[in-house]
């Protein structure tokens, strides 16, 4: 592994980790407390806080081999980033709010922000790990 490659995936952990919080604990914060049952707990979210660093090293692991795999030679750094994040967004960030709202009580209208919101992180994901993974 190169060193670009470690220190995209360092990078995107940390972005994935304040684009989720921005998402989720600021801009959705509101939605979440208006259903309780959805969320855990203070007290036990943090119990469980081990599994979401997990989730965001898979996440910068995942986008960093994904996206070096798939760059373009040649091609602008930022429009790849931007397409990158866009389908990653249709294949993973939109279908799991869908499937989300299939099984979870919540109204459409929070699945529908959870989706716009997570959309634009995704893309800025994408934009990220472009960034990062720029060939020389």
């Amino acid at each position: 592994m190169t060193k670009q490659c470690l220190i995209s995936i360092v990078v995107l952990f940390i972005a994935s980790m304040t684009f989720d919080f921005v998402v989720h604990a600021m801009l959705l914060k509101s939605d979440y407390d208006a259903q309780p049952a959805l969320m855990r707990g203070e007290a036990d979210a943090q119990k469980h806080f081990p599994a979401m660093l997990l989730a965001h090293a898979f996440i910068a692991l995942g986008v960093t081999a994904i996206y070096r795999r798939g760059r373009e030679t040649g091609k602008d750094w930022l429009g790849q980033g931007v397409r990158f994040g866009l389908w990653f967004s249709v294949a993973a960030c939109i279908p799991g709010f869908l499937i989300y709202y299939a099984v979870q009580p919540m109204g459409l209208t929070l699945a529908i922000k959870q989706i716009c919101f997570g959309g634009v992180a995704t893309v800025l994901l994408g934009i990220v790990a472009a960034a990062m993974n720029k060939q020389a």
